[in-house]
């Protein structure tokens, strides 16, 4: 590999290429170079992660496929762009450019909408859910996939992501609604059992400590939310408190420095109760739930009748 210092040839390994992959990676500073090499050579072999491990011995031709993926990406492109793909919950999700590519750390965040669905299940209901702002459909595709009696609906406004959530949701239950996810969908205020979403977050004051791979490529309002990165969340919260059922739960991905900005932000609304935050599996805060309270959501149905 270009500036591995090593040459690659048919009898390397796989275990062999990730060790290169990886350090030719982290030589040109990119991040979690491991984890990078392992999807780059998932894809030049044409196997899941999971089957990685049980791969035969490479080919030349999928040894130097490989590498041109390596040296693409440490030349700053993302990896997910290069081979067309990331992986969310053991589903492979379609993304290039125009599209937020999901993180790992989003499956955590989906989990809660899953359990929560599954709760409803057990007790005999068919839970109704929203993903807003669904990017390129990733939790929308999960919980479909992994509560199936779920009726699974996604919102998404810009056209590109749009195109992309298509690809993803086309063969699956769910309902892909184009539009802005504070008006759209309308007529099911009060219905949802579950409202998810990964809006844009991170506040105009990190845009230093993001990556240069992230701030080249992937899409700035995806990304950016205004000076605390709340601008969007704020207007979604009260479009949530509409939509869900009393009891019904808001799962929300948020920036590590909003632990405390989003809980608040979500106790002065006054229409929420239970607002807990949660870390990730890298122990870092990740995401807020909360459930609608029930007797506020009593009192505003006195007032619309």
């Amino acid at each position: 590999m270009s500036g591995s210092g090593a040459r690659v040839n048919s009898r390397h390994t796989v275990a062999e290429l990730l060790g290169l992959g990886a350090r030719r990676l982290a030589g040109a500073g990119a991040e979690s170079a491991p984890a990078t090499a392992r999807l780059l050579l998932c894809h030049a072999l044409g196997v899941a992660p999971s089957g990685l491990i049980l791969c035969p011995a490479p080919s030349q031709q999928q040894i130097d496929h490989y590498r041109d993926l390596v040296e693409g990406c440490a030349a700053g492109r993302p990896a997910q762009y290069l081979i067309g793909e990331a992986w969310f919950r053991g589903l492979r999700i379609e993304v290039g450019p125009g599209v937020f590519i999901p993180r790992p750390e989003t499956e955590l965040v989906v989990e809660a909408a899953i359990q929560a669905c599954a709760q409803q299940v057990d007790a005999g209901r068919d839970p109704v859910v929203i993903d807003l702002c669904t990017g390129s459909g990733a939790m929308a595709a999960a919980l479909a996939d992994e509560v199936p009696k779920a009726q699974v609906h996604a919102v998404e406004l810009d056209p590109g992501a749009l195109e992309w959530a298509g690809r993803n949701l086309a063969g699956t239950a769910v309902t892909l609604h184009a539009g802005d996810a504070r008006t759209v969908p309308s007529g099911m205020d009060g219905r949802l059992d579950v409202v998810m979403t990964n809006p844009p977050y991170l506040p105009a004051a990190l845009r230093d400590q993001v990556t240069a791979e992230v701030v080249d490529n992937e899409p700035e309002a995806a990304l950016f939310s205004g000076a605390d990165g709340l601008n969007l969340i704020r207007e979604l919260v009260p479009r949530a408190a509409e939509l869900l059922r009393a009891g019904g739960l808001l799962v929300v991905e948020h920036d590590p420095s909003q632990h405390r900005s989003l809980p608040d932000l979500l106790e002065r609304d006054g229409h929420w109760c239970q607002v807990r935050d949660h870390d990730d599996l890298t122990g870092r805060p990740r995401f807020v739930t909360a459930r609608r309270d029930v007797m506020d959501r009593c009192i505003d149905q006195l007032v619309e009748g």
